[in-house]
């Protein structure tokens, strides 16, 4: 029996059923909703203010749709299912998909640096198992490093470096099997120079330490060995600098090379540092303590961060259901709607299931930024519920399912419309970044926003038109009770919360309440906006000055979990051997005539120019050139001849045979193809001065009217620096027009979006600067939250500031309390929602979820501050815009 059809002794039922009235014809009465209606009254004032163009036909459609899942509930809700069901296989192939390469995720495609090792790998490529030099790598090689740090002032005594050569001596003997049972140690894996092993640290050359030993270059015989970058903590004593005498060591750093050249070195070099890992917590450590990296380590910490994460999803699901059904709860149980608050958020994790395993099957890599997805979703993907409920409550319990789930989608269909492509749009823009880990994020969480919105209008809305069944069973129970006058029973319902009005009514909520009668005056106060203008005027000064103190680029050590044993590592690196920096490659990368004075004075002037760089010590720098012109000068030879040059270069090379690895020769040809040299870097401990002197650096080179590139292997992540700032700016600069233009196609009114551009700006703005306060770099990471910014800012705005200018008060003031009642609850509701989807990262050790942590609760706190408190109240300021609007002569009398 239609409900809309019950005939009592109420003459208000005597009647059928009116058609149900727009969204703001009702906002006085109704607790929650949505957005603006499209109502008779509503199409008046538009066609004074703006086109519904898109609006009203994409109303319409949603009102289409709304009757046919109210039609076929099962169909939808079952269709939806199994596509999850289906989709949800691609989960088959996840451990394929994942792609965790700290470079590959976190340094920029198409890098300059890049394209630099490439000319260091092809005009000089490594040989480790004979000519090893660990200043002329092109990676960072195969190595494990031990950090050695006295617990008293100084290591440099004989019986602490006796137990240092007893620890070097372990390492070497420490010996594995491989899968043929056959045993072997670093020795019989070690990097070989000339020599045998290269050695760990230049100073275990000594058996006995010299008393005469200076800092930073050390002289062995003939040969100068550059210290900088094995021994920290020093204190000198006697000498002229940049030499002096090397009288006390803190720190030691030793370094154990291991072969790469051939696949099977490679795997059993790989196999050795595991067992390695392994095997170093028991080495004894008197009068030391010691920490331990290799080269396998920055990786396997990074891979194991999504493991310590995987257990907060489950709380956040918790979370967020238990906030569901709490904020959906009403103590008339027919009107409640906590079941279907709680489908809601199972409908959010099939979208999780589905995009994921879509993007799955069509082998998009999955990468550890990934693994923040869901807890974003399940916070944002229940606003369109928390919507959709809203709409529903203001529809008449006494229509029919179809009239109401029709009315539903009418009136939710802009608002969750301008939610999802906002949202969307801003994460698809954000694949034009050029990090893989961002485009992989962006990829994965775009797609699954949409995968929301596909579910909330069916399988959602097809479990809100069964619960509305579930509502007219009980409304006719409720009027049969009525119609037999069964007073008992009556209060027995009553009291179980049972019973509702019989024209259907609900009653207004608490919180539409609370913003009616006591937050909106208060706010609209002259004394309220007086604080507010203040507060807002600290809270931009603030974050511009933040702005300022933000660092760039993401830290190594970020990578690995807060209780992973890199972190001491890394720590006391950065305390001990901080004052000098990478050696720097210097390439000449075309043939030159290096015997022609004229071009070798332009090239030593080149190296001059890179060594008076304020980051550069030319103290230390390395030069064959130089060191061949001594040589020939030695011999009486002249240097500017073009057959002498090239006759004597072997000669030089057998008494000087580290730089043999400095010149490329095509022997046929008599031709110097590449030569390099080096250049010693120092104070580059903040990613500032590692920025400045890579750009410097580089400029320098392009100047050059020699082609010279500069190169190191930490070049890869400095490269980060030269694009981070420029590509969020334009990233964000993109997607703020984006979100500028679908505001003015759905809410096309000028006011609302000079707001929404307002909004946008000042929440970004805000994000940027706290992050710097909350000690979060500006990285690729955090690109994606500045991203994020975006659709946050619009959802949180426009509908605040488009139910102002819709409002039918009288004055300012009272728009803002209407706009207030209409959306604040809500607003709230998608705020915490949100935030308590993504709070279980706070917990997590590991950076990278709590900086998305962070982020999220900035872009949420500032987003709603302007929703609820910046806005409003700046919109009392402009009330006087949209007051033409009541001089209107042919408004319909029907309109409030």
């Amino acid at each position: 029996m239609d409900p809309g059809l019950l005939k009592t002794s109420n003459s208000r039922l005597s009647l059928p059923p009116p058609p149900p009235k727009s969204l703001l014809q009702h906002q006085r009465d109704l607790p929650l909703p949505a957005v603006v209606g499209s109502g008779k009254c509503q199409e008046v004032r538009k066609s004074r203010w703006h086109t519904n163009c898109i609006e009203a036909p994409l109303s319409r459609l949603f009102r289409g749709l709304g009757r046919w899942v109210a039609r076929y509930p099962w169909l939808f809700l079952l269709s939806s299912l199994l596509l999850s069901a289906g989709l949800g296989t691609g989960f088959m192939f996840l451990e394929q998909r994942k792609t965790d390469d700290i470079e590959e995720q976190f340094t920029p495609v198409g890098g300059p640096a890049k394209g630099e090792r490439s000319l260091a790998q092809k005009y000089f490529p490594t040989n480790d198992s004979e000519h090893f030099s660990a200043s002329r790598l092109t990676t960072e090689g195969t190595f494990a490093s031990l950090l050695l740090v006295s617990t008293s002032d100084s290591l440099l005594t004989s019986t602490t470096w006796m137990q240092i050569q007893l620890l070097d001596e372990i390492v070497k003997g420490f010996s594995i099997k491989d899968a043929d049972g056959v045993s072997f140690t670093y020795k019989s894996l070690c990097a070989q120079t000339l020599s045998g092993c290269s050695l760990p640290n230049p100073l275990l050359a000594f058996r006995v330490l010299p008393t005469n030993l200076t800092f930073p270059i050390m002289t062995n015989g003939s040969v100068q060995i550059f210290l900088g970058n094995s021994v920290g903590g020093v204190q000198l004593g006697a000498g002229r600098a940049p030499n002096r005498i090397l009288e006390k060591a803190k720190a030691l750093k030793l370094i154990y090379y291991l072969r790469e050249d051939s696949e099977q070195d490679r795997l059993r070099s790989q196999k050795w540092l595991s067992a390695f890992l392994k095997f170093i917590p028991s080495l004894p450590q008197k009068n030391l303590e010691i920490s331990y990296f290799t080269s396998l380590s920055r990786q396997e910490e990074f891979e194991g961060n999504v493991k310590e994460v995987i257990p907060l999803f489950s709380v956040s699901y918790f979370l967020i259901i238990f906030f569901s059904i709490v904020s959906c709860y009403r103590m008339n149980h027919i009107i409640s709607k906590m079941w279907v608050a709680a489908f809601g958020v199972i409908s959010a994790g099939l979208a999780v299931l589905s995009s994921f395993g879509l993007l799955l099957h069509c082998g998009i890599p999955f990468v550890v930024t990934v693994s923040n997805a869901p807890f974003l979703i399940l916070g944002v993907g229940v606003d369109d519920m928390f919507i959709m409920i809203s709409a529903w409550q203001k529809t008449k319990s006494i229509h029919s399912i179809e009239q109401r789930l029709a009315d539903t989608y009418a009136e939710a269909a802009v608002s969750i419309t301008i939610t999802t492509l906002t949202d969307v749009l801003a994460f698809y823009i954000g694949i034009m970044t050029p990090f893989k880990s961002v485009q992989a994020f962006c990829i994965y969480t775009g797609t699954t926003l949409l995968f929301c919105f596909l579910y909330n209008i069916t399988c959602f809305g097809a479990f809100l038109a069964l619960n509305g069944k579930v509502e007219v069973y009980l409304n006719q129970f409720v009027f049969q009770q009525e119609q037999e006058k069964n007073s008992c029973a009556k209060k027995i319902l009553y009291r179980k919360g049972f019973y509702i009005s019989p024209n259907g009514e609900e009653e207004i909520h608490a919180m539409n309440i609370f913003f009616r009668k006591y937050y909106g005056p208060l706010l609209t106060k002259k004394g309220s906006k007086l604080f507010v203008i203040l507060l807002y005027a600290g809270y931009l000064a603030a974050s511009i000055y933040g702005c300022f103190q933000i660092q760039e680029g993401i830290d190594l050590r970020n990578l690995a979990n807060d209780n992973s044993y890199v972190i001491p590592y890394y720590s006391r690196e950065k305390e001990y051997f901080s004052e000098f920096g990478p050696r720097v490659m210097v390439l000449v990368t075309k043939s030159v005539s290096y015997w022609d004075e004229l071009t070798r004075n332009e090239l030593n002037d080149c190296l001059k120019s890179l060594e008076s760089n304020d980051y550069v010590n030319e103290n230390f720098s390395e030069s064959w050139l130089k060191a061949y012109e001594i040589f020939l000068t030695a011999s009486h030879q002249d240097i500017n001849d073009r057959t002498v040059f090239l006759n004597f270069i072997d000669l030089f090379l057998e008494i000087f045979p580290e730089f043999k690895l400095d010149i490329k020769m095509n022997r046929t040809a008599k031709e110097i193809l590449s030569s390099r040299f080096f250049i010693q870097s120092v104070k580059v401990n903040t990613a500032v001065n590692e920025k400045m002197m890579l750009n410097q650096l580089r400029n320098t080179a392009a100047q050059c009217y020699i082609p010279l590139t500069v190169y190191h292997p930490a070049f890869i992540y400095f490269d980060q620096y030269a694009v981070i700032v420029d590509n969020t700016i334009q990233n964000v600069a993109v997607a703020a027009g984006a979100m500028l233009i679908i505001s003015l196609l759905f809410i096309p009114n000028p006011l609302c979006s000079l707001w929404v551009t307002f909004a946008i700006a000042s929440v970004i703005v805000g994000v940027a600067g706290f992050m710097s306060y909350w000690n979060v770099n500006l990285d690729s990471i955090s690109m994606i939250n500045l991203i994020i910014c975006i659709g946050f800012s619009v959802d949180f705005s426009a509908h605040v500031s488009y139910a102002f200018v819709s409002s039918d008060a009288t004055n300012a003031n009272q728009k803002v309390i209407e706009a207030l009642v209409l959306l604040g609850y809500p607003v709230i509701q998608g705020a915490a929602s949100t935030i308590i989807g993504v709070i279980a990262l706070a917990a997590a050790n590991a950076y990278i979820f709590r900086t998305f942590f962070k982020i999220m609760f900035l872009v949420i706190l500032f987003g709603a501050a302007h929703g609820l408190i910046f806005i409003p109240v700046f919109l009392t300021f402009f009330g006087i815009c949209s007051k033409a609007r009541e001089k209107i002569p042919d408004r319909d009398p029907d309109c409030p």
